[in-house]
C-alpha cells in the first residue's frame, strides 16, 4: 500500500490483516496502530509527525524506517525477524530492540543517530552492539550505549571485573580531567559529574 506524500492526519489499516507492505512516509500522521497487521513486512513511515508508533503485532516486519518523526519511544523487541531499523532524527528517551535478531542488522542498517534525549539502548548482546553499532559508523550518538537492561537511571551496574577503554566528555571526546562517560570492554558505560 502506497499513500505517501497526501498530507493525511490519520490512517487505519487494523482491519487489512494481509498487508505486507507500507509506504506512508512523508504525510502528517501523529499516531500509527500497525499491532493488527502479522503479516507486515516493510513499513517506511519517515517524515511525519509520530508520537506513538505500535509495531508490535507485526512479528514479520523485517524493514522499519520510522526516522524523522517525534518518536520518544520504540519497542521492536518483538519483532524477531528485524534485519532494517532506521529510528534516527526522533526525540527517542526509551529505545528496545532486545528481539532475538539483533546480529542480523547490520551496523549498515542500524541508524538511531540524532535521537539527543536517548543514552541507554536495551539489545539482545551489549557487547555485539558495542562493537558493531558506532559513532564511527553513524549507527549511534556520543552518548548512546547498551544494555540488556536499561535501569531507570540508565546506569547499568556490573559485578565482573571490567576493563576501562577509554574516557570522553559529553561531546564524545576523549579527557582525562574531569570525565562524564567511563567505557568499558563490555559495553557498559558509567556516567559521571564532577562538580566542584
Amino acid at each position: 500500500m502506497n499513500c505517501w506524500v497526501n498530507q493525511l492526519t490519520t490512517l487505519d489499516v487494523s482491519q487489512n490483516t494481509a498487508l505486507t507492505v507500507l509506504n506512508c512516509y512523508s504525510n502528517n500522521l501523529t499516531t500509527l496502530d500497525l499491532s493488527q497487521n502479522t503479516a507486515l513486512t516493510y513499513l517506511w513511515c519517515t517524515l511525519n509527525q509520530l508520537t506513538s508508533l505500535d509495531v508490535s503485532g507485526a512479528t514479520a516486519l523485517t524493514f522499519l524506517d520510522c526516522s524523522i518523526n517525534q518518536l520518544t519511544i520504540l519497542d521492536v523487541s518483538n519483532n524477531t525477524a528485524l534485519t532494517t531499523l532506521w529510528c534516527d532524527n526522533n526525540q527517542l528517551t526509551t529505545l528496545d530492540v532486545r528481539n532475538g535478531n539483533n546480529t542480523n542488522i547490520l551496523d549498515s542498517t542500524f541508524f538511531c543517530f540524532n535521537n539527543p534525549n536517548l543514552t541507554c539502548i536495551n539489545v539482545d548482546d551489549s557487547t555485539w552492539s558495542a562493537a558493531n553499532w558506532t559513532v564511527a559508523n553513524g549507527s549511534i550518538d556520543a552518548q548512546h550505549y547498551f544494555s540488556t537492561n536499561c535501569g531507570g537511571t540508565g546506569i547499568e551496574e556490573s559485578s565482573r571485573n571490567k576493563k576501562l577503554l577509554r574516557t570522553i566528555d559529553v561531546l564524545g571526546r576523549e579527557t582525562k580531567n574531569q570525565p562524564l562517560f567511563y567505557i568499558y570492554d563490555d559495553g557498559t558505560v558509567e556516567k559521571r559529574i564532577v562538580i566542584e
